[in-house]
């Protein structure tokens, strides 16, 4: 009965030493007595200010929550390789059912979906708001207003494929000098055209704060070239329910519709002018605590 007694005893001794050292039962890496592994790592897409966006979000909100949180920038091909390999635990910015289709089908096996947090997702073609046409397939016939030129984002991008396969052989847009760069390079493009008075034409994406900060609208799309509206879904890596359950149920749950997307984006990009989030997106919390509490019930 004794030993029985002082073997119980230990065990709970050695079971509060893990919790209070963090350690979890295998000792394999640091927990948080929510079950989740302590370090995880968010890839986000360059240049996709949607991602940053919530990825920032994610990462103060997790901080504060004790988490130690990495954030790992890089585009689309190589992040769904890393989360296929567990090099990364999760990336929130996956379109689906077109923009990111490809990787999800090679990867698929390997990575889990957590689902979508926003259903209002679009890719687009978007000009100025005074320009002579209003759709695609008046664009050909009028390259010579645009400079013949379409300033598109990064060539790993699924904007870019889409718009390479399916908008430009759709609207007979090949003689059309399609300029793929970055992100800000088109953003750069765009205001230096606005402050000018100047025609322009950008691959874009809505949801996306240049709908508020330049006069802009969206070419029609008659042939549909660019797919309906999508979802943004978050997506683990095979072993993210188990390393992180938690974490794991937070990001199935959470939802952002547009609104507030678009808040949060033009307070870190257009109204923000440095790179240090960090201040920003703790203010933009403070003015929507309620909303940021819900995520982590």
């Amino acid at each position: 009965m004794k030993k029985s007694m002082l073997t119980g005893a230990f065990a709970l001794t050695a079971a509060s030493a893990l919790v209070l050292t963090g350690c979890s039962a295998d000792g394999s890496a640091e927990a948080l007595e929510n079950g989740d592994r302590k370090d995880v790592t968010i890839a986000v897409f360059n240049g996709w200010d949607e991602g940053v966006a919530a990825s920032e979000l994610w990462k103060a909100i997790l901080t504060e929550q004790g988490y130690d949180v990495t954030l790992e920038y890089a585009d689309p091909a190589p992040v769904y390789s890393g989360l296929a390999s567990d090099d990364y635990d999760v990336t929130l910015d996956t379109w689906l059912p077109t923009t990111h289709a490809d990787y999800v089908e090679e990867y698929g096996d390997d990575i889990v979906d957590l689902g979508a947090w926003n259903r209002d997702a679009k890719l687009t073609i978007a000009v100025n708001a005074d320009a002579p046409i209003d759709s695609l397939d008046e664009l050909a016939a009028n390259a010579d207003l645009f400079d013949d030129r379409l300033v598109g984002i990064e060539p790993g991008s699924g904007l870019n494929r889409v718009t390479t396969e399916d908008v430009i052989p759709a609207y007979g847009l090949d003689e059309m000098e399609y300029l793929t760069s970055s992100t800000p390079a088109m953003l750069s493009e765009l205001t230096a055209a606005t402050d000018k008075g100047e025609n322009i034409a950008v691959t874009l994406w809505s949801p996306h704060w240049a709908y508020d900060a330049f006069p802009i609208k969206n070419l029609e799309d008659p042939e549909g070239a660019l797919g309906g509206s999508e979802g943004i879904h978050s997506f683990g890596s095979a072993s993210f329910e188990e390393t992180h359950p938690t974490l794991a149920g937070w990001l199935t749950a959470f939802t952002m519709d547009s609104e507030l997307l678009y808040s949060l984006e033009n307070a870190m990009f257009n109204e923000n002018g440095s790179d240090d989030y960090a201040p920003v997106v703790a203010q933009w919390i403070s003015e929507n605590q309620q909303y940021v509490d819900s995520l982590t019930p």
